[in-house]
């Protein structure tokens, strides 16, 4: 029977339009965490049933879609704010580029981030706040003062004379968008689904110690995104109580 279909198209909007605020209140939820980059949700139509189809004598095909569905989840790798701490660990990325942190036992597990709040262990080893080990920079034990260089070359220095402990390197993937969103700020690139890690590009971007790069997360757009996406539910759930209702008066004809 044809209401069947409105059934269907009212809960695929119902089920559409509660991803789209799961998004969204994810979105909302992580404004103000470190380097987080926000989602968006597209959607896109669903099978449409044919009634009539067209001819080259220019009659119109009739057709009904059968409601909708959701068609991408991206993030926005776009540039967040870098704000300014003054904290000597603390490094902000401006550029497209990712920090690669390491499992400190198991080496062979890499992940990737946009959050530099580092920090410096008793050993004087760069680590994320869950204990990663930044790659690139060695031992800063017994140091002074150190300075990061945009490129990412860890200047020391002790009693009045220069050294070095490394350098961090950037890394850029052709398709960040196939990165797995790990815990804590992560990425992953297991299969190198999002392409193999690239360090050698150019546009990979500059690292700038003493800032932190804010969520890229614009509240104004999410609350509007927000607004959109809630009235769009209540609609689709009116689809189905209208639905139901005349189902009700058609299987009432019989009295």
């Amino acid at each position: 029977m044809a209401l069947l279909n409105s059934f269907t198209s009212g809960v695929s909007a119902v089920k559409t339009f509660g991803k789209s605020l799961e998004v969204i209140g994810d979105n909302i939820a992580n404004v103000n965490t470190t380097g987080f980059k926000g989602s968006r949700m597209t959607n896109q139509d669903n099978f449409s049933q044919t009634f009539d189809a067209a001819s080259a004598g220019g009659k119109n095909s009739m057709q009904v879609g059968g409601g909708t569905s959701v068609a991408s989840i991206s993030q926005k790798f776009t540039q967040g704010v870098l704000s300014t701490t003054g904290g000597p660990a603390d490094l902000g990325i401006a550029g497209p580029g990712f920090f690669k942190v390491t499992d400190p036992v198991n080496t062979a597990l890499s992940f990737y981030t946009r959050a530099g709040d580092f920090r410096l262990d008793d050993a004087g080893t760069l680590l994320t706040n869950s204990g990663l080990k930044v790659d690139g920079a060695t031992t800063l034990l017994g140091v002074d003062s150190y300075q990061i260089a945009k490129d990412g070359t860890i200047n020391t220095f002790t009693a009045g004379v220069k050294g070095t402990a490394g350098k961090i390197n950037l890394f850029t993937f052709a398709n960040p968008n196939a990165l797995k969103r790990e815990a804590g700020n992560l990425f992953s690139n297991f299969g190198d689904a999002a392409g193999a890690e690239n360090s050698g590009s150019t546009v990979k971007g500059d690292i700038i110690q003493g800032t932190l790069e804010l969520s890229n997360v614009d509240l104004t757009q999410e609350f509007s995104d927000l607004i959109l996406a809630q009235r769009a539910f209540q609609a689709g759930s009116r689809i189905i109580t209208v639905s139901d209702s005349v189902m009700e008066e058609i299987v009432n004809l019989k009295r």
